[in-house]
């Protein structure tokens, strides 16, 4: 499914963008008299710098729905209020043993840490009155709830992120390229002139090359950024559930060994 959803928002931004590129930039009004060579105002000068202009905004629309993307993500995986409260909430709970109090607080809270809480938290309710299991056996099988939920739960706080990262080198390498074939132009109009060079075509492919290198650098720092942030958000979070992870099997190891 997370290929499928990847696979799609990539096609659909490469095809907005490219209606973007033909019938708004390349609309007849944005040129005099409706030649492509001889533009009026802004969006008619971007139109002019040639069709890697739309792989560049497919680039900007990429990095901005995969930013969207992982706030909403993110969000979600941090849950319901604030986390760090939750976390005392039930390392007050399992202090005193109410082990079914945490688990309500896990089901409101519903957030990543709480899902891989309540994985161990249920597997130690299984095994802690068998007598089939002695302490450090009750104690490991509870961290491998733990740790079997926690590696279900973190790929899902990092998915996308090489997403960006991608765009962000992609962007660049199209907006150099762009840049590259714009200077050609440009010298080509003036190697056709024979010294004398048209200043409409000369400023056409000093625009191209612009043109592309703004695209690029543009959706290269929205990625840029976007994956630096995301990436520290994530190694924040995923620091504060090594700790409620931490704190809790202490307690919980006290607890058997009573």
């Amino acid at each position: 499914m997370k290929n499928n959803f990847n696979s799609i928002v990539i096609v659909l931004a490469v095809v907005v963008a490219y209606v973007i590129y033909y019938l708004v930039l390349g609309a007849s009004g944005n040129f005099k008299n409706g030649n492509h060579e001889q533009p009026i105002n802004m969006l008619g000068t971007i139109y002019t710098g040639g069709i890697l202009v739309g792989a560049l905004i497919a680039c900007i629309l990429l990095s901005i729905t995969f930013v969207i993307e992982r706030i909403l993500s993110i969000s979600k995986a941090k849950g319901k209020g604030d986390t760090s409260q939750f976390v005392k909430r039930c390392t007050e709970h399992l202090a005193k043993g109410n082990i079914d109090e945490v688990l309500k607080e896990c089901d409101a809270q519903r957030g990543s840490l709480a899902n891989i809480m309540r994985a161990g938290l249920e597997r130690f309710q299984q095994v802690e009155n068998d007598n089939a299991f002695d302490q450090e056996k009750k104690i490991a099988e509870t961290q491998r709830a733990i740790d079997e939920a926690t590696n279900l739960e973190t790929p899902l706080l990092e998915k996308n992120l090489v997403i960006l990262s991608t765009v962000a080198s992609i962007a660049t390498m199209i907006g150099l390229l762009g840049t590259t074939l714009g200077m050609i132009r440009s010298f080509r109009a003036l190697g056709e002139s024979g010294g004398t060079v048209s200043a409409q075509q000369l400023s056409i492919g000093i625009s191209e090359a612009l043109y592309n290198t703004a695209g690029g650098l543009l959706a290269a720092i929205i990625s840029i950024v976007a994956f630096n942030m995301f990436t520290t958000r994530v190694d924040d979070f995923v620091y504060m559930i090594d700790d409620a992870i931490m704190n809790i099997m202490e307690i919980l190891t006290i607890r058997v060994k009573k």
